[in-house]
């Protein structure tokens, strides 16, 4: 049912171009810098989405890692884990401001939701391997765990509600995370979105449908299927996103539908060398979200080159779907 959508923020680097005006594509360390030289920034964002009607916020962390910290910004391990925790702050301060300033509270669903952005294994090697998936037959799983652990347990130190596993660029990995979801953080919410590169595969080649199978059976036999939020795919092509969500939720029985989550990107294309590269037209939402609610989206929103004005028009469409 339509009102049981959530609506997430849309491109936090989109967003902090409004502030930082620095370069931000390109950077090692991507936005997760701004968190140690312009926190600031950081937290305006998130208010920013929040007035702009998001149900869940998510936390700048993609690109942090204790590694990517301490070779980016020469910190320690524990300075690196400390500037994380200080991160959901960031965002836990935005959303006391909100509300307060409008006057609200948390409702009975725990909305608006802060979820922690955890990006994959490649984000923090900065060599585009979390578009590819290229370390998944060269890293092991459980190396792949525990430098996933340890920023898990940071940000849920801090307080955040769910986590948001992001851009999974091959199975392995999402197995992987599924494990650890499974056997160490039972009572966690979170969602798993996977990177895709067309209408059915994964970044590296895997099934896209037979993965997101893959995964709610796991769920599903460990009794967690409550706490996810979803399982999808963001940061592709909107044009790409129905034929996956086809190929998961296409042939279910509504009652046995997966929870999709999708926020894909502006259509766009990037280019080490030349940024953003523009082909034709921007895809209308309006052309796509009916049929993906259609297909079982729960968390709906957007990715790079998206914009804050993208919200509202994702509520409004959803309120004039019967």
């Amino acid at each position: 049912m339509k009102k049981d959508i959530l609506i997430k923020s849309t491109c936090e680097a989109t967003q902090l171009r409004v502030y930082v005006k620095d370069q931000i594509d390109g950077d090692p360390l991507w936005c997760a810098r701004f968190n140690a030289t312009n926190p600031e920034a950081v937290a305006q964002i998130h208010l920013d989405f929040l007035e702009a009607g998001a149900d869940i916020i998510v936390t700048n962390t993609y690109q942090a890692s204790v590694a990517g910290y301490m070779q980016h910004l020469g910190l320690s391990r524990e300075e690196s884990i400390d500037l994380i925790k200080k991160t959901v702050k960031l965002a836990r301060d935005a959303r006391e401001k909100f509300l307060a300033k409008t006057r609200l509270a948390v409702n009975k669903k725990g909305l608006p939701l802060i979820a922690a952005s955890i990006g994959p294994y490649g984000a923090h090697l900065h060599d585009g391997s979390d578009y590819s998936g290229d370390y998944a037959e060269k890293v092991k799983p459980e190396v792949i765990k525990e430098w996933h652990k340890t920023h898990i347990d940071a940000v849920l130190e801090a307080g955040v509600d769910a986590l948001a596993f992001e851009t999974v660029p091959c199975q392995a990995e999402a197995k992987a995370l599924a494990d650890l979801l499974c056997d160490d953080y039972p009572h966690v919410k979170f969602w798993l979105s996977l990177q895709c590169k067309d209408g059915s595969s994964l970044a590296n080649g895997d099934s896209f449908a037979e993965t997101c199978s893959l995964l709610w059976d796991q769920f599903t036999s460990h009794n967690i299927t409550e706490n996810c939020l979803g399982i999808g795919t963001n940061c592709l092509n909107p044009k790409y996103v129905t034929s996956l969500l086809e190929s998961v939720n296409g042939k279910r029985p509504e009652n046995q539908r997966i929870p999709i989550v999708v926020y894909p990107n502006s259509g766009e294309t990037y280019d080490k060398n030349e940024g953003w590269l523009q082909e034709g037209n921007r895809p209308t939402l309006d052309d796509y979200v009916p049929k993906w609610i259609e297909l079982g989206v729960k968390v709906l929103g957007g990715c790079c080159r998206t914009s804050i004005h993208d919200i509202p028009k994702y509520r409004e469409i959803i309120s004039n779907l019967t």
